[in-house]
């Protein structure tokens, strides 16, 4: 373990959450290296009256109250606590010195002296400038701003503050990057990585397809993720209903409560499944989708489940966005409906061994580990100059 870097305060969203996320790679393998504090966030948009969103609230009040816990020997994870109306201006200012305080609190305890600030979210930058911190790293994925439910205007400044503040700002998307590079002179383009080994698992003989789903006749056509209001599923509808002989296998916890697919008999809905069994599902898919609404959201991503499809050795169909752009040479990309259904039609008709070893090839070397190394070594740039 390295030691000329201080205590990185990382503000991230959920460590135990539904989805594993680039923020949670991140973070594992900068604990590796570094001393860690994990900071759970409050969500970006308020809570609604679901009893989903009522038992999160509850379970956030409750690991805000057992303080930080140690996961790891230079791993920590703390759980900050916020009332839940920060729609209204007064409760921000509430929250925003609630937080703080904590923070501080948190600090003490641990003896933490000028840490380095890591965020992954955007409506945290309240904290920044008072924490005496040596460095501000933002390390952005997503158009924030576009989420669902969220305070746009709100979230949008938020983001903008945050990016302006930080020492460097790293994006996942060219054109994350091409929306940030006049805010701020250290803005880095640092694509997605992917577990490799994990997915690859899908390719072996000896995972065997999981109990739930070996059932299912072929061809499954599949998708893993959170299933949001960006997923198309007017989209899963079309091609679903053009191609009764096909099942589609659905991963993920269904986010939207109108869904046009749910009385499909060939969909399938089974809700969201462990990042450990993932490959042990996703094993029975002939073709893997990504079957998204094109909107600012999504021009603005780089879809984590691209790489790990292609780690699997699976053909691939995505609608056209930027950051998919670059494999088109390993994957099949569709600008309508009919195309899409076309492209799983080609795939499912044309597929060989030297088409598989592409896509694995395509990926094998864009491990998180090396994704990290470069992060850490522009890091490294920043804090040197900071030190002289």
């Amino acid at each position: 373990m390295k030691d000329n870097w201080p205590t990185i305060l990382y503000f991230g969203n959920d460590w135990f959450g539904d989805n594993r996320t680039s923020s949670h790679h991140i973070a594992r393998l900068l604990g590796e290296k570094h001393k860690i504090v994990y900071v759970e966030c409050p969500g970006l948009r308020a809570p609604k009256g679901s009893s989903r969103d009522i038992k999160k609230l509850f379970s956030k009040v409750k690991k805000s109250l057992q303080g930080v816990r140690k996961l790891e020997e230079n791993f920590f994870l703390f759980t900050l606590f916020q009332i839940p109306f920060h729609k209204f201006k007064i409760m921000r200012k509430i929250n925003s010195a609630i937080i703080v305080y904590s923070l501080k609190q948190l600090c003490r305890k641990l003896k933490i002296e000028n840490p380095i600030l890591w965020f992954v979210v955007p409506h945290i930058a309240d904290v920044v400038g008072k924490l005496d911190e040596k460095l501000v790293v933002y390390y952005c994925i997503d158009d924030y701003s576009s989420l669902p439910g969220v305070n746009k205007m709100m979230v949008e400044n938020m983001d903008e503050l945050l990016t302006k503040k930080a020492d460097i700002v790293f994006v996942s998307a060219e054109p994350l990057l091409e929306s940030k590079k006049d805010m701020n002179r250290n803005v880095i383009l640092s694509r997605h990585g992917v577990d490799y080994d994990h997915f690859n698992k899908a390719c072996s003989p000896k995972i065997e397809i999981a109990e739930e789903v070996k059932d299912m006749k072929k061809p499954v056509i599949g998708f893993f993720g959170l299933i949001e209001t960006w997923i198309d599923l007017d989209l899963v509808k079309f091609l679903a209903e053009s191609r009764p002989e096909w099942n589609f296998l659905m991963i993920g916890r269904v986010a939207v409560t109108d869904n046009p697919c749910a009385d499909l008999p060939n969909v399938r809905f089974i809700g969201s499944k462990k990042y450990e069994i993932l490959p042990e599902y996703a094993k029975i898919f002939d073709v893997a989708i990504i079957p998204c609404k094109i909107n600012k959201l999504i021009i603005n991503f780089n879809p984590l489940k691209l790489r790990e499809y292609l780690a699997m050795g699976k053909p691939v169909v995505s609608v056209r966005v930027p950051e998919v752009e670059a494999f088109s040479d390993v994957i099949e990309i569709a600008d309508t409906y009919q195309e899409f259904l076309d492209n799983v039609d080609f795939v499912l008709s044309n597929d060989n061994q030297e088409k598989f070893n592409k896509r694995l090839d395509k990926v094998k070397d864009s491990s998180w580990k090396s994704r990290v190394d470069f992060v850490i070594s522009q890091v490294d740039k920043i804090l040197s100059k900071k030190n002289r």
